[in-house]
């Protein structure tokens, strides 16, 4: 039994068009559903939205918001360094006043190793909020710390801990910056007090040990290192990325592993010193 095609039925010119432009209309929309599914992942998807919901109601809060989004590292699937920095300056022009925005563009222009014009960013959220946004005094003093500027970041560092007295990562960093400058005893009392309220935390440990070995107490920092040494397997990436606030959620593995190395060079430097007192001893 023949079944008619629609060109073969009356009107067979109209009815042959009329199947071509439906079949072409059917396999276009195939086409794009699975240019859609395939080309465009889930973030091109959430960004796609951003960018219509913004085009469509306009304000600072809202760049602010995405901004933040994508600048949130415990969020690896939006995180984008570059998509924040966008929305943080849409929130810049439409208004300059929001909250921590120059807090914000200043801690990307630091990822991005703009240590002066981060400076400057900073230096302004500072003059807008002073202490009402005591967290700018640390990442301020993050930027004088990588900048050299080691004692006007001792002093920022010590700012901020008057209103967060038990931030571990600020104490350390703090100690950091006081290792660098020389002050070792400095660096030895402030991770002495850390680990008083975080007696497991290999950074504290790793820069309390150093800063004993400087001071030529080797066994002791020998015994602390070890302590790091034991602690440093277990730290997760959520750890790491709160010591380093941030960075790219995806360079935490490469960081714990780098840290990790690093107790374990400090620690056969520290056997060394240890067995090189020895033998001078005798």
């Amino acid at each position: 039994m023949h079944i008619a095609w629609p060109w073969e039925q009356k009107h067979t010119r109209i009815g042959r068009r009329r199947f071509f432009w439906y079949l072409a209309i059917g396999i276009g929309t195939l086409a794009v559903s699975a240019l859609l599914f395939f080309y465009f992942s889930p973030q091109t998807a959430v960004r796609l939205r951003e960018d219509l919901s913004f085009a469509r109601e306009p304000s600072a809060a809202l760049a602010f918001a995405y901004g933040e989004q994508h600048l949130d590292a415990d969020n690896a699937d939006e995180y984008d360094i570059n998509r924040a920095q966008y929305f943080f300056m849409k929130a810049a022009q439409l208004d300059p006043s929001t909250p921590y925005l120059f807090h914000e563009l200043a801690r990307i222009a630091f990822l991005r190793g703009n240590l002066t014009h981060a400076l400057a960013l900073i230096d302004v959220q500072i003059s807008l909020y002073g202490d009402t946004e005591p967290n700018s005094y640390y990442v301020r003093g993050l930027i004088e710390g990588y900048m050299g500027n080691y004692d006007a970041a001792i002093t920022d560092y010590t700012h901020f801990l008057t209103f967060d007295s038990q931030d571990w990562a600020a104490m350390n960093d703090d100690a950091w910056v006081l290792l660098k400058a020389g002050k070792f005893q400095q660096a030895a009392d402030i991770t002495a007090k850390g680990l008083t309220l975080f007696p497991e935390n290999p950074w504290l440990l790793n820069s309390r040990a150093t800063a004993l070995y400087e001071l030529g107490n080797y066994s002791q920092a020998l015994a602390v290192e070890q302590r790091a040494s034991m602690y440093v397997g277990s730290v997760s990436q959520a750890a790491w990325l709160h010591s380093y606030p941030g960075n790219d959620p995806e360079n935490a593995s490469a960081g714990i592993a780098s840290f990790t190395a690093a107790v374990a060079e400090n620690m056969h430097r520290m056997e060394l010193a240890v067995a090189s007192s020895t033998v001078q001893s005798k």
